[in-house]
C-alpha cells in the first residue's frame, strides 16, 4: 500500500477539478494545470468532501504502488500551484557577477564569460531581480524546477571559492586548496 498514494487531495475554495479519460485538469485564482495519468491509476473526483483520491488497478503490483505516490504528488502539486505559485531563489556569488531581467521574459547574465549570457524565459514563469538574488515563480512546480536548473547550470558553483549560481538554501561544500609544501 502506498501511505501516500492513499491520501486524498482536498481541493481549496475556488479551486475545480475534472477528470476526463487519463487527464486532470485543475483550474484556480491563479491559473490552469493539467496533468496526464498513467493508463494503471485512475483519479476519482468525490463531491462531499471536496476532493481528489488516487488509485491504482493492482495494489500488489511494485510498479503500480510507484506510479500511484508519483501520480497523486504530481496532481497535489497541481492544486497547490493554482492556489499559491511555487518560488525558487538563485544567489550569485562571485565578483562582477550580474543579473538583469530585459522585458519581463529574457534574463541577461553576466558571470565571468567574454560575453553575457541571454536567457529567455518560458511562458508562466515570471522572475524579480534584486541585487544578487534571482526569484523565479510560476504555478508549475516542475517548470519552475527546471528553469532555476537550466539557470544554475549556466555557472555551477565551484568548491574552492564557491563562486557561481547558487540555489539560496543551497550549502556548497569547500575544499581546501593546494597546500604549500613544507620541506623541500
Amino acid at each position: 500500500m502506498s501511505r501516500i498514494g492513499k491520501k486524498p487531495i482536498p481541493l481549496a475554495s475556488g479551486v475545480e477539478a475534472s477528470v476526463s479519460g487519463q487527464t486532470v485538469t485543475v483550474k484556480g485564482p491563479k491559473g490552469t494545470l493539467t496533468v496526464e495519468v498513467h493508463p494503471d491509476v485512475r483519479v476519482e473526483l468525490s463531491t462531499e468532501p471536496k476532493a481528489l483520491t488516487v488509485a491504482v488497478k493492482n495494489e500488489n503490483d511494485k510498479s503500480q504502488r510507484a506510479l500511484w505516490g508519483t501520480t497523486r504528488q504530481l496532481v497535489a502539486n497541481a492544486v497547490n500551484g493554482v492556489v499559491k505559485p511555487f518560488e525558487k531563489s538563485l544567489e550569485f556569488v562571485g565578483v562582477g557577477f550580474k543579473i538583469a531581467l530585459v522585458g519581463s521574459d529574457k534574463l541577461n547574465i553576466e558571470v565571468g564569460f567574454s560575453h553575457p549570457v541571454s536567457f529567455v524565459l518560458p511562458k508562466g514563469i515570471e522572475a524579480k531581480v534584486e541585487k544578487q538574488v534571482l526569484t523565479l515563480t510560476g504555478i508549475d512546480k516542475r517548470l519552475v524546477g527546471e528553469i532555476a536548473a537550466q539557470v544554475r547550470r549556466i555557472k555551477p558553483p565551484e568548491p574552492y571559492k564557491g563562486k557561481g549560481i547558487k540555489y539560496t538554501d543551497e550549502v556548497i561544500r569547500r575544499k581546501a586548496g593546494k597546500a604549500a609544501s613544507k620541506g623541500a
